[in-house]
This record gives C-alpha cells, structure tokens and sequence, in this order.
C-alpha cells in the first residue's frame, strides 16, 4: 500500500491524519475510516474503502495507492467529490490520475 504524500484529508479527519496511517499500517482497528484509493476498476475514477476491510488477510492490499482519508462514509463521497471537481477545474478533464501525477512533479 502507498499514500499519497499530499494526501487529501477531510475535515472530520483533522491532524490525526498521521496517527490513524499508523494505525491502518499496524492493523489495529480504526472505526468509521474510509480510504479514498485509485480505482481497481479501470472504468471508475476512484473507491472509496472502509478501513475495516484491510483487516481481512484476503484484501489486496499490495498495489493500493491511497489518495484521501475520511471519517464516515458522507465525508468520504464528499471528498472524492471535492478531488474529481479539483481535477475538472484544474485540467478540463476527470483524469484524477493524470492530473495527481502532474501535481506531485510540480509540487517535487
């Protein structure tokens, strides 16, 4: 699993964004936490995945790029929401992919 180093943050989250990383890194449990990751279908833009599911041995974790954190699953949709529309206003497109590897080199 890898994070993204800007990673998007809801507000719901706040400055434990570090603590609960930790925590979903070490397995140990993390209530109402929601990963925003690129998607594992290539027809979608984004997933939103409970961090409850990590917990589980058969999860395909390796190969996860995580992009955003949220507490609940409204904050979550509310996230992945404000990252498509940063996206769209930044590029014309809803290429999250592209447009967060064009930040990261901007941003390097």
């Amino acid at each position: 699993m890898k994070w993204l180093k800007n990673l998007y943050v809801s507000e719901s989250i706040g400055d434990k964004a570090n603590r609960i990383k930790w925590k979903i890194e070490h397995n140990a449990g993390t209530v109402r936490v929601y990963l925003i990751t690129f998607a594992s279908n290539p027809d979608n833009l984004l997933d939103i995945v409970p961090a409850w599911n990590l917990l589980l041995r058969a999860y395909p974790k390796s190969g996860m790029k995580v992009i955003g954190l949220a507490k609940g699953y409204d904050d979550a949709v509310a996230l992945v929401k404000d990252i498509i529309e940063e996206t769209y206003r930044h590029t014309g497109t809803v290429d999250v992919w592209n447009y967060l590897k064009e930040e990261r080199r901007r941003r390097a």
